[in-house]
């Protein structure tokens, strides 16, 4: 059985069987046997069904708020994903009927030359706890749009989110084996893969995750798009405003107690506002409440499991022993447990030799370094095995464009940060991964191009 142990009290509160891999097999195979008919609908058709998928999904908020409270410890006070649930579903759902059009190159007396975008057509979904219906949507909605079936495996910590998703799906009229959710376990996951049963994966997750990915399509020469990990850095220049700005860093650092793919974990402030930087984000994480999630008045829950915060711990102590000073007594949380409910921390007179300034923390704790000028910052975000986003506090946006253009990153912010845009490509670069969500190029990423020449005489 796959246990899902809550982090409010440590108690499992789902299990379910993993599908043994006949009982796999089978269930592609009527994925593969309902995608044909899935795509021939017309696009309109299928774009009314799945948006009334995510009409259904909404209704169901009442019931998904403590549900992610209770699987993965988001406190119930901020309601959930639903908000960008609609708004990615929403602008992809608008943009398909140009972004699936044919590309026309000639329709002449003689010749029509067109390339055409054709589904992939199995696409398998493995989707994270940290956001279980944001990160899984960014894939379902522009797969199954785009005539796509679609196989959704969750992860064990958040296992009732893909039963919800496709209870919601089939509700608005995708039809069941268009739009399957299983439950498997690594071993049959890898096996699917390996066999060629998918036309196309997409995964979020673990670098060492999207390298067992990698290593079971080989040679099978299956698409893949991995999202993988973060080191997200902030940069305070010299003209930012700076309460914006520690506002928006520390948020972005520290919600979803820190789980957040494209979440801040190392900021660099100009030297002239370093001080006044660090006391005013102190000051916003001692304002903090940790607690249980289900209390509408807690900030922060607790970690998905102890095992994460344990990393964490241990990224600070050693950190700590290295030289760097905790800004933040865990005393002032007394809910911090020494388990999964993790205070949290503020580091400065942080190196880049310290584990916690370059390797991914995914938990509240941020390391705050002055620099002296752009290039130095420049330096310091790129020294780093991750790329997603980058975040540039300042008044200049031609400076931020410049500074930007220097990074290896896949999103450059200004002025705001831990936040994806449908219109604007997701991607990355370097160990984060490789592949593109959202905006017209997540549809480019689901359909293959087929070209048609055809003369006429």
């Amino acid at each position: 059985m796959i246990k899902l142990m809550s982090p409010v009290d440590g108690s499992v509160y789902v299990e379910r069987a993993p599908l043994p891999l006949p009982e796999a097999e089978a269930a592609i195979a009527r994925a593969r046997a309902a995608q044909g008919a899935w795509a021939a609908l017309p696009l309109s058709d299928r774009i009314a069904r799945v948006m009334a998928g995510i009409d259904a999904l909404e209704a169901m908020k009442s019931g998904i708020v403590p549900e992610l409270a209770w699987q993965m410890g988001r406190p119930v006070r901020y309601g959930g994903e639903l908000g960008g649930v609609r708004e990615r579903a929403d602008h992809m759902a608008r943009i398909a009927p140009e972004a699936l059009a044919d590309e026309l190159v000639e329709d002449s007396d003689r010749f029509t030359r067109l390339i055409a975008r054709e589904a992939q057509g199995l696409v398998l979904v493995i989707a994270p706890w940290n956001y279980p219906y944001l990160t899984a949507i960014n894939t379902i909605v522009p797969a199954l749009i785009a005539g796509n079936a679609v196989v959704l495996k969750h992860a064990s910590q958040t296992l009732l989110a893909g039963e919800r998703l496709a209870e919601a799906m089939h509700a608005g009229g995708v039809p069941e084996d268009v739009f399957q959710n299983v439950v498997l376990d690594h071993d049959t996951t890898g096996a699917l893969i390996a066999a060629r049963r998918f036309d196309f994966v997409n995964f979020t997750g673990s670098v060492g995750g999207g390298r067992a990915i990698e290593r079971s399509a080989a040679g099978t020469f299956t698409a893949t798009g991995l999202e993988l990990g973060g080191k997200d850095p902030g940069y305070v220049r010299a003209d930012a405003d700076l309460d914006a700005a520690v506002d928006g860093l520390m948020d972005g650092a520290m919600f979803n107690s820190g789980q957040c793919c494209c979440g801040i974990e190392r900021i660099y402030v100009h030297e002239t506002l370093f001080d006044r930087f660090v006391e005013k984000a102190v000051a916003w994480a001692l304002a903090q409440r940790l607690g249980n999630p289900l209390d509408p008045d807690t900030t922060m829950g607790p970690m998905a499991q102890p095992r994460f915060a344990a990393l964490v711990r241990d990224q600070i102590a050693e950190a700590v022993g290295m030289g760097a000073r905790a800004l933040i007594d865990p005393a002032a949380f007394p809910a911090d447990d020494g388990g999964a409910y993790l205070a949290p921390q503020i580091l400065v007179d942080v190196t880049h030799g310290m584990r916690v300034m370059r390797e991914e923390s995914f938990g509240p704790v941020v390391g705050i370094m002055p620099v002296r000028d752009d290039a130095q910052a420049i330096a310091l975000m790129n020294d780093c095995d991750y790329g997603l986003t980058a975040s540039i506090w300042t008044a200049d946006a031609a400076a931020a464009r410049a500074i930007g253009a220097q990074l290896q990153t896949g999103t450059v912010f200004m002025n705001r940060c831990d936040y994806l845009d449908p219109a604007l490509c997701w991607t990355g670069c370097k160990d984060t991964g490789r592949g593109a969500a959202l905006s017209a190029l997540g549809y480019h990423a689901l359909t293959r191009p087929k070209s048609y020449h055809l003369k006429k005489a």
